[in-house]
């Protein structure tokens, strides 16, 4: 999907050819001709426009009294105040926009910007008001689908957000500020983002200096082809208003969601019950890897489908269903986006031989969404390297606080100055391996270190429940 695509000129006279076909006018003096290029957006604003709606939310939210001890009879009677009312309440209103995705009047928006609606409104760009009707909602992605009494209405149809390339020309519509309905231009300017600042946790954003503000989400994000490519949902800024950094939902996303939730009103996702996080230099180093490719599994949930499939912590998966694979964010989203039940392929290095695992995805729920696949940061330890290192007892475990059963050593205190800290060691950390080799007292952890000879030893640690791998860097 190009999205360089060059419209038809504005002008206010009609353009002649030059010999290299592009467009030139002569200015009102008749005496300079400027050639060039004459770039317009009309023409794809004309199409998207129409549908783009804006939405008007509100919910009443109690408000406190400012004397809720009149509300008793005795202190009614011996002040003599009046008795507060129950039920006093203030209405909260949000301003958002949304996009009409197919013409019987189903919308697409961000959730958060319907979150406890109790009245919806959508407002059409022909100036007709209609209530809106919650079809369903996904937190996760921050979207959510409305439906509206009405037919024949004009719709935007879904891009390809993979073919999106950085660099693309793109356009935000919506409506910004309540000041009605507005289109700010801009490029691509990353993919594949995960800001973290949403109460969402599957985040594949398509990044724009498109002006974006509040008002904004919910709203279309299209290319030059008049195709929508991402729902705008979030803004970075110190300020409240754009500073150029707004993020997108992808529309593939966005299809998979809203595909779900009108079907069944609720979002079923896969999960393999696998931690990843990224490669750095020091771990592919001590791993023995050639190269940086692909992400490290570091922990594998037991029974879960990645341990049937046969997974191992410290195993480097680079290819799912032969695609390369280079980011734990994106890895974990294309598994989410993958049905239950459906049978993937994934190519990993383990001891440095490549081989393929076939996995049964499962189904990811509130149980087993834990804090594992997201990209940490850790550290390792060995008492050389400005640690101080304990067995694990019940004195440890309790003054720690770590569970019954832990195996391991566990780090007593680090020194700020010592590599260990430089790597994020931090005390209460418990040690489980060295270089693959399992460790059960600060003698096994100098042994192994020792071991590692010039390459950075990698540690496979525990932390709160989380496992994650950590090198060493030398010193």
């Amino acid at each position: 999907m190009a999205a360089c695509l060059l419209l038809g000129a504005c002008q206010s006279s009609t353009p002649r050819r030059s010999s290299t076909g592009s467009a030139s006018r002569e200015l009102p003096s008749g005496n300079t001709t400027i050639k060039g290029p004459l770039l317009s957006y009309a023409d794809v604003v004309d199409q998207v426009a129409p549908a783009v709606v804006t939405i008007r939310s509100s919910r009443r939210v109690r408000a406190p009294q400012q004397f809720p001890f009149f509300d008793d009879p005795f202190f009614r009677q011996l002040f003599g105040g009046p008795p507060q009312s129950r039920g006093n309440s203030t209405v909260e209103q949000a301003l958002g926009s949304g996009v009409i995705v197919q013409p019987d009047g189903h919308i697409l928006t961000n959730e958060h910007v319907i979150d406890g609606a109790e009245d919806i409104k959508v407002d059409l760009a022909n100036r007709r008001t209609y209530s809106a009707r919650l079809l369903g909602s996904d937190k996760p992605s921050d979207l959510a689908v409305l439906k509206i009494s009405a037919d024949g209405l004009p719709v935007l149809e879904l891009g390809d957000s993979d073919a999106v390339r950085v660099g693309d020309v793109c356009l935000a519509v919506g409506n910004p500020l309540g000041v009605g309905e507005t289109v700010t231009s801009g490029i691509i300017s990353a993919k594949q983002r995960a800001t973290g600042l949403s109460s969402g946790s599957f985040e594949d954003f398509l990044q724009t200096d498109a002006p974006i503000n509040r008002g904004n989400s919910g709203g279309a994000l299209v290319n030059t082809r008049a195709e929508l490519i991402g729902i705008n949902s979030q803004i970075v800024s110190s300020t409240g208003g754009s500073m150029g950094i707004g993020f997108a939902i992808p529309s593939n996303m966005a299809r998979t969601v809203m595909s779900q939730l009108i079907g069944k009103g609720k979002v079923q996702r896969g999960m393999l019950g696998i931690g990843i996080q990224s490669l750095t230099s020091e771990l592919a180093s001590g791993l023995g890897l050639k190269d940086m490719k692909g992400v490290l599994v570091n922990g594998v949930s037991s029974g879960g489908p990645g341990d049937k499939a046969g997974l191992k912590p410290g195993d480097v998966i680079v290819k799912l269903n032969g695609k390369d694979v280079n980011d734990p964010n994106n890895l974990r989203n294309q598994i989410a986006g993958t049905a239950p039940g459906t049978e993937v392929t994934l190519t990993i290095v383990r001891n440095g031989m490549q081989q393929d695992i076939r996995a049964k995805v499962g189904e990811l729920t509130s149980e087993a969404a834990g804090p594992n696949g997201q990209d940490q940061a850790g550290g390792h330890g060995g008492v050389k390297l400005g640690i101080a290192l304990a067995p694990i007892n019940p004195q440890t475990a309790a003054q720690f606080g770590l569970p019954a059963g832990t195996q391991g050593v566990v780090v007593e205190s680090v020194d700020p100055g010592g590599q260990a800290a430089m790597a994020g060691l931090e005390a209460g950390d418990v040690i489980l391996e060295v270089n693959h080799q399992k460790v059960r007292t600060p003698d096994d952890m100098q042994r192994a270190i020792g071991a590692s000879g010039n390459r950075p030893p990698v540690l496979l640690i525990s932390r709160m429940g989380q496992t994650l791998f950590v090198a060493v860097p030398s010193s």
